[in-house]
């Protein structure tokens, strides 16, 4: 990548350690992307990362990072809005990450609308660790876990979120890189909780597993079985049955989690500053 949006990137560390036809690399390329369009200050911007392929992606970003414990990259992040609430903090997960170990962490920090932005890098499995099956693997595919098949209904990510509380939800992928951009900065902008799924690809751990071809013919997979939003309006149950929706899918207004605990600390000050 080269230009302006360079800045944000620490190149002496490039080139990455991810797999060839891996979709992680389009994904950071996207977020650095947004953020040249935020005009992001990186003194005053914080990326928090879990564990997990999708998280190394912190190391490469020229920002405060931190690359934290499996599954608790939102228990980090709540603390430093709490500590900092002028901060803008991005989080970066995977989708084992995020909704398997961090799945509490998930659902409360949704409920609580805390002004984060959160990135779910969704590769369908546990890539680094040896290809395990996710929360996010789909029925009938093959993992390390499931040597017969997996039998699990996955989450529907950008559901359980909206579900939860969030106030910003959307969803794209790889192939629709120019969407995601669009999609980070405006997560970003919108103050509360907002999560921006990105569909990825793992032709190593997951794509040769269940024969579903390289890195490109992931991203065509990821082509033919997305749905604008729009476009889904009109569709019927049957004609979306078997493929995923992409765009802004949610977005409300709620009273944001750290404006109403300095409202509190205030209120307390008041009450009890003599005593």
């Amino acid at each position: 990548m080269q230009g302006k949006a360079d800045k944000y990137l620490l190149k002496e560390r490039l080139p990455h350690i991810w797999c060839p036809g891996c979709g992680n690399g389009i994904v950071l390329s996207a977020m650095v992307r947004a953020f040249d369009k935020l005009g992001c200050d990186q003194d005053s911007t914080v990326i928090v990362s879990g564990i997990g392929c999708s998280s190394r992606a912190a190391g490469y970003l020229d920002f405060n990072t931190l690359h934290t414990t499996h599954g608790r990259a939102l228990a980090f992040a709540t603390g430093i809005k709490l500590a900092r609430p002028e901060l803008m903090i991005f989080v970066l997960m995977g989708d084992g990450d995020s909704t398997a170990i961090g799945g509490n962490h998930l659902i409360h920090a949704a409920r609580r609308n805390i002004d984060l932005n959160i990135i779910i890098f969704n590769n369908h499995i546990y890539g680094m660790t040896g290809g395990q099956c996710s929360p996010m693997t789909p029925q009938e595919h093959l993992a390390t876990t499931a040597p017969y098949r997996n039998f699990d209904r996955p989450f529907d990510i950008a559901g359980l979120v909206q579900a939860a509380g969030a106030t910003y939800v959307a969803r794209s992928t790889t192939y629709h890189a120019a969407l995601l951009t669009k999609l980070i900065k405006a997560g970003a902008e919108h103050k509360g909780f907002s999560v921006i799924e990105a569909i990825s690809a793992c032709p190593v751990s997951h794509g040769r597993r269940n024969k579903l071809g390289g890195g490109y013919e992931m991203l065509m997979w990821q082509k033919e079985n997305a749905v604008p939003v729009e476009k889904a309006r009109t569709m019927t149950p049957e004609e979306i049955k078997g493929k995923f929706i992409i765009g802004e899918l949610h977005k409300s207004e709620a009273p944001e989690f750290t404006d109403m605990y300095g409202q509190l600390i205030e209120k307390a000050q008041r009450e009890h500053g003599g005593e």
